[in-house]
Order: structure tokens, then sequence, then C-alpha cells
């Protein structure tokens, strides 16, 4: 078996889509980024990509390619499923947190769970995607910025 974590942060910016997930949330900005900045995805990719000690997603996706300039994000956790099956692994679960004073995220989640299941070919009952304020501390708390954090189990394919 083998353990990974995931985190990722993206600060608001003007007339932008807020995108988390794989979902549209209406909401005055959106994240800023050089691909769609999902930042839910950014961190179970990391995570992802850690537990098969194959970098991180800067590696793999790099901001300094114009290919990924606007990507969306689930087509990026497309690919990184692809490098987990090619290393002889299979997702066990994944465990998410998407740190946000607002908007309020939990009108979405079961649409976030089950996006995420379906690109990774798993049950939603594998996927935990969580939300939490900071209580108006930090960045997130002031409404700067989102962040995310990721923990995944993968098994070994023998």
């Amino acid at each position: 078996m083998r353990v990974g974590i995931g985190y990722d942060v993206h600060k608001f910016e003007e007339n932008r889509k807020l995108i988390i997930g794989g979902v549209n949330i209406p909401y005055e900005k959106g994240l800023e980024g050089h691909s769609d900045a999902d930042v839910l995805i950014h961190s179970i990719i990391d995570a992802l990509i850690g537990a098969v000690n194959k970098g991180d997603i800067g590696t793999l996706f790099p901001d300094t390619d114009d290919k990924y300039k606007d990507i969306n994000s689930m087509l990026l956790l497309r690919e990184v499923k692809k490098i987990v099956t090619e290393n002889n692994f299979k997702i066990s679960n994944i465990d998410s947190i998407i740190i946000a004073q607002s908007p309020k995220m939990l009108p979405y989640i079961s649409k976030m769970k089950k996006n995420i299941a379906e690109v990774l070919d798993l049950n939603p009952e594998q996927v935990s995607v969580k939300a939490t304020t900071t209580e108006k501390l930090g960045f997130e708390g002031r409404k700067e910025g989102i962040s995310s954090q990721a923990v995944v189990l993968l098994e070994k394919i023998l």
C-alpha cells in the first residue's frame, strides 16, 4: 500500500470562473492559475502523484507549457489515473478537504464526488470531499483565496 498527500492553494481573481471539483460554482470571483485553477483536483493530483513517487503537479504539467493554459483539470486527473495504473496501483480511497470562507461548498460536494469518481473509475463511496471555513482567520478567512488538502491510499496490483 502507498499513501500520498496533496496540498494546493490559489488566490481569487476577477473575471474568472470558479471551478472546484469540476463544478462551475456561481461566485463573484474565480481562482487565478495557469489551468482552470481547480484547487481540489490539484490537491488530489499531487496526492496521487506523490503516492507513486512521480514528482508533483508542476513537474508533470508545468505552468510554463502553453498546452496547459486554461486546461480543464479533470483532463489532468485522467492523465494521472493512467500513471497510477501504469505503475500497477489502484486507488483504494481519497479523502479531501476544501478550505474556504466563501462561497459555501455544501451544495456542490455531491457533484464534485461524482465527477472525481467518474474520472478515476471509482465508486463515489471511495471519494470523500469535505469543506470547512477558517473562522475568518488566515488568507482563506479573509476571502483572498481557497486551499485544499487530499490524502489517498493506493494498493499495489499483483
